[in-house]
């Protein structure tokens, strides 16, 4: 099999890849060429000339009075299409709001992506304080977050041993707390405990709790999760709602075991 990187146009497409994932999660209010090009590590030239390419094909649009760069339509009809085989949201959706009504926190729906998780679905909790550090379209590597400290910890030893070797820029990143040794220490706790806690590691007085939602296989591809103030995570509340959480979690699982072939 040919190396991609022997493949032409490879950087230009993955360049151009990295740029529409940050379009798309900016969401409504969009993206600034300044913070695109910041975030893609690319001059403010080379972005400018990616994302006026994929404006051209309706990939991206660009607000004529902001000036900020938006999804385009053409995403909207890929969507669809792959709606059909990807998307568990249908599914979800009453989910995610039973765990928000029972618990008052926020709720959410974030998938696997390559080494990622994206957040699908929010719902918000009755609870009057709430943290906002997730939200539709929303992106954080494998590890980082509560979902995907979940979905890190539940896949095979050899697949986070590989990730790890992908990713060991996450503890200059995001932390001391998550470098190898103290991540793998959350993601053993995380096996044993059956869910994931994030003690606002992302933002302080955030704490986030995060379940694995498996694939009829039996691979964590989806995760469910709550996030609220630092007070409403204490010790006994925790072991409650981590065990609403993952009650949520297999009753989703179960349903898609039951309805995707």
């Amino acid at each position: 099999m040919e190396s991609p990187v022997a493949v032409p146009g490879t950087q230009a497409i993955a360049r151009a890849a990295r740029l529409l994932r940050l379009v798309t999660a900016a969401g409504s209010d969009g993206a600034s060429l300044h913070e695109l090009a910041g975030a893609a590590n690319l001059s403010r030239s080379t972005a400018h000339r990616l994302l006026s390419a994929l404006r051209s094909e309706g990939l991206v649009d660009r607000d004529g009075e902001s000036t900020r760069w938006m999804p385009g339509p053409e995403l909207f009809l890929m969507g669809s299409v792959a709606a059909a085989r990807y998307d568990v949201t249908t599914l979800a959706r009453d989910v995610v709001r039973s765990l928000a009504v029972k618990t008052e926190e926020s709720a959410f729906l974030s998938v696997r992506r390559a080494d990622e998780t994206v957040c699908l679905l929010r719902e918000e909790g009755s609870f009057p304080i709430r943290s906002f550090v997730l939200s539709e379209g929303v992106r954080f590597p494998l590890g980082v977050a509560s979902a995907g400290l979940a979905i890190l910890a539940f896949l095979p030893d050899h697949d986070v041993d590989t990730y790890l070797e992908r990713h060991p820029d996450l503890e200059s990143s995001w932390g001391r707390a998550h470098g190898q040794r103290p991540l793998r220490a959350r993601l053993a706790e995380t096996k044993e405990r059956g869910y994931a806690v994030n003690p606002g590691l992302i933002v302080e007085g955030s704490w986030g709790l995060g379940a694995a939602v498996f694939d009829r296989s039996g691979r964590p591809e989806w995760a469910l999760s709550l996030t609220g103030v630092e007070f409403r995570f204490g010790p006994d509340r925790m072991a409650e709602l981590g065990r609403t959480l993952l009650a949520h979690a297999h009753q989703l699982s179960a349903r898609i075991s039951s309805t995707r072939r």
